[in-house]
């Protein structure tokens, strides 16, 4: 037997922001996208994690002005070249990384919760700028797009609202009324970030334009609406299990007559969803790895805690109990298999588009924030008491990733969708058992065996 072929691998995935990226996704990465992935780890290891108390020692008493920590590393983050990580590189705006390759980046993001704002790389701006870039004429672009990714402005995406049931978006009521060369509109919102930080500079708002038309997926419109018009009114902040997510934070938002040039529609009236759908996939996936990238820190975390000298119940270090040796063995296989799940949607979308993909991402969405809500809260459990305080960023954690369980779309909506697409497929199952029943009935007969139904 010959032996196996020796396979030389990049030297450069010795780095530690390579260790936990599987071999069929590291064989498809770019110089360039080799270089940012390690970029971006020196970056949130370095410059980000270290901050993290001095960012809430700048909140202290301004809750709603981004600290001077931020816009500080985010001049940095702009020269060093990481910024805007997250455009496909079919869009001529892009850096150059791929949906895959963005992908690796957002997990090592996902272990500071504000990282990916110093390089422009959050929600909602990521799926802003992609939107932007997507759908909006060229004089758009420049007016809205290009400070976007200058970092010179910054965005809303307001879609959800308190008096319908918003994980069907065909329920969106919000009043757009055309009137000359201009919209009217009125109505209440949820979400979208707090106006109460003047950084803010617009909403792209989806409203109902037409309703009486048949087709309830050509009665909406999206629109970009400037803070400061006149009418819009934050009714209150909206609290996310308690915390206020200062400086940008969500909102209960009041529309009166609110008037907004016709001009500031995007791709055309009635176009709202076919928008929708073309931003809502990669900014999926974006959460799913960002979560990911959290997940890993609490489990490193738990590693810690579990090897703490100090720490002997029973004069054993926690890590010594057979159920944490056993918790830490299920948190690293499930780990490890969320992060194929995603990688794959990202590939799908990279190679056969974001439609293609819609099954690859919505099962992404489903599978990890679910995983890591479990698994941070059992993080949270091997600290005991100290887990659930400030003594670990684990609470925020969980807090974070129990949002993005219900942020662009709830998981029994994403569950049902998946589960619609495969009733599909039922038809063909159904065919090819009645090929096996006919094949044993011939094989029964061939061999002189009694044939039995089951039927």
């Amino acid at each position: 037997m010959s032996p196996a072929p020796t396979v030389v691998e990049n030297p450069a995935f010795k780095h530690p922001a390579f260790n936990r990226i599987p071999p069929w996704v590291r064989a498809k990465l770019s110089p360039l996208a080799i270089e940012k992935i390690q970029a971006v780890y020196e970056w949130v290891e370095n410059e980000c994690i270290p901050r993290e108390q001095i960012m809430k020692a700048q909140l202290e008493g301004k809750r709603w002005v981004t600290p001077p920590l931020i816009h500080e590393l985010r001049d940095k983050a702009k020269q060093r070249g990481l910024f805007n990580l997250f455009l496909p590189n079919h869009f001529k705006e892009s850096p150059g990384l791929t949906n895959l390759e963005y992908s690796c980046c957002a997990e090592l993001m996902g272990r500071c919760y504000w990282a990916a704002q110093t390089m422009n790389c959050h929600a909602p701006e990521t799926g802003n700028i992609e939107l932007l870039a997507k759908y909006c004429s060229e004089e758009q672009k420049k007016k809205w797009l290009a400070p976007l990714m200058e970092g010179t402005a910054s965005s809303a995406y307001s879609m959800t609202e308190p008096d319908v049931a918003s994980s069907d978006a065909t329920n969106i009521g919000i009043s757009m009324r055309r009137e000359g060369d201009e919209y009217v509109i009125n109505g209440r919102k949820l979400y979208g970030n707090c106006l109460w930080n003047k950084d803010l500079t617009f909403y792209i708002l989806m409203g109902l334009s037409d309703p009486e038309n048949p087709d309830k997926w050509h009665r909406h419109t999206m629109i970009i609406v400037p803070c400061n018009t006149p009418g819009i009114q934050q009714v209150r902040n909206l609290t996310i299990m308690g915390y206020d997510h200062a400086p940008e934070g969500h909102g209960e938002y009041l529309y009166t007559n609110v008037r907004v040039p016709a001009a500031n529609v995007i791709l055309g009236e009635g176009r709202a969803f076919e928008i929708a759908q073309g931003r809502l996939g990669p900014g999926r996936i974006h959460h799913c790895m960002r979560l990911i990238g959290q997940c890993e820190r609490a489990y490193e975390l738990a590693l810690v805690r579990c090897t703490d000298p100090r720490k002997r119940p029973r004069g054993k270090l926690i890590g010594e109990f057979d159920s944490n040796i056993e918790r830490v063995a299920q948190m690293r296989l499930e780990l490890d298999a969320a992060r194929l799940v995603v990688l794959n949607a990202a590939d799908t979308m990279d190679l056969l588009g974001n439609k293609a993909g819609k099954r690859a991402i919505a099962q992404s969405k489903i599978l990890v924030p679910a995983m890591a809500t479990k698994w941070i809260d059992e993080c949270m459990q091997i600290y005991g008491g100290m887990g659930v305080t400030q003594h670990t960023p684990l609470p925020e954690m969980w807090t974070y990733a129990r949002f993005v369980r219900l942020a662009d779309g709830p998981d029994a909506a994403h569950r049902h969708q998946v589960g619609r697409e495969e009733m599909k497929t039922a038809g063909g199952f159904r065919e090819r058992n009645e090929a096996y029943k006919r094949r044993y009935k011939e094989l029964a007969e061939k061999y002189g065996e009694k044939y039995v139904s089951f039927d």
